[in-house]
């Protein structure tokens, strides 16, 4: 019996070949990735280290109320020198 097909050439086969890895490359790109569950929000991240924040603005804060007392000092004796003088 003859054979009914022709032979192929090494050419073709290898441009099939390119063909078949390139559409596979090409549907395999197109696939996305599960996104992760939505249930539960994350976590936020600022929370977890506030001990270096908190060193920092202790200093701050005390700062702070001793420059209001010193100014509420300054505005009272300002007020008892303008009685004093009358004015």
């Amino acid at each position: 019996m003859p054979d009914i097909h022709p032979p192929q050439s090494t050419t073709a086969r290898r441009c099939a070949l390119a063909l078949v890895a390139v559409l596979g490359m090409a549907t395999l790109a197109a696939c996305r990735p599960e996104p992760p569950p939505t249930e539960r929000p994350p976590e936020p991240q600022a929370r977890a280290h506030t001990e270096l924040r908190d060193a920092i603005q202790a200093p701050q804060d005390k700062a702070r109320a001793v420059e209001k007392t010193l100014q509420d000092d300054a505005a009272r004796q300002r007020a008892q020198i303008e009685a004093a003088e009358g004015g």
